[in-house]
């Protein structure tokens, strides 16, 4: 099974090399796609320059300006689907995300639709040097998330996940309108009134060891609200279930 990685980027100079590295030491068939957001502090150069050196493995998609999490991963979606991948897995730049847990994601993907790595099913973790309020706020947002829009998976708002391509060739993308992390939660919600089968993997969620963490008491508030206009979004496709789906034989 051919995975490809996207990664979006935002000022992850630090990162992105040591992060390449380690993904292409694992035991799978793995492409990678950095989408960079105009980074200022040559990100995208850095990419550029992995490109060159593994031509066959590595591309970028440069975008102009920081448009958001549903802009780019939308976008490395069809870039990777388009190329051929049947499976696409999304993860964060900072190794918050190990890039060795993508191991087991890529065996349990073989008995589901997604894998989500998960913090919050047995043997998954969040950083143990966190605060005990910030540990709790983790895992409320979460809880917040799952509780309004009646989700069964432990962990909704991860950012570490494998998708089929047939799911997400099966998912109306267009309606998809969040712009920051809850496009995580909606993602997810999607898939769930889609009834398409998905699973856990656990994983160790760990701070970032360089750069700066990109979420704030602003982004925090707009999952809290956006939440809310999710579940009202896809009332419809909650009632048709597996009937809702998309599957385009033009771009399978």
């Amino acid at each position: 099974m051919n995975v490809a990685v996207v990664i979006p980027t935002y000022n992850e100079v630090e990162n992105l090399s040591r992060l390449v590295t380690a993904l292409f030491k694992l035991p799978l068939s793995i492409s990678i796609l950095v989408v960079d957001d105009g980074s200022p502090d040559g990100t995208g150069q850095a990419a550029d320059d992995l490109a060159t050196k593994f031509p066959t493995l590595l591309s970028v998609l440069h975008r102009s300006s920081k448009q958001g999490l549903r802009a780019a991963y939308l976008a490395g979606f069809k870039r990777v689907i388009e190329e051929g991948a049947e499976a696409v897995a999304q993860m964060d730049a900072d190794f918050s995300h190990a890039p060795e847990a993508l191991i087991g994601m890529a065996e349990k993907l073989e008995q589901c639709d997604l894998v989500l790595g998960s913090r919050y099913i047995p043997g998954g973790s969040v950083d143990q040097h966190w605060a005990f309020w910030r540990k709790s706020l983790s895992a409320f947002g979460n809880l917040y998330a799952r509780a309004i829009l009646n989700l069964p998976p432990r962990d909704v708002t991860t950012g570490y996940r494998l998708w089929r391509r047939e799911t997400l060739l099966g998912m109306p993308l267009d309606r998809v309108a969040s712009s920051g992390y809850v496009f995580q939660v909606e993602m997810a919600y999607l898939a769930c009134c889609l009834e398409y089968k998905i699973c856990e993997y656990p994983i160790y969620f760990a701070e970032r060891q360089v750069g700066e963490s990109k979420m704030s008491l602003r982004i925090q508030t707009e999952a809290a609200l956006r939440v809310w206009q999710v579940r009202r979004q896809y009332r419809d496709l909650r009632k048709m279930g597996r009937s809702g789906r998309r599957l385009s034989s033009t771009t399978a």
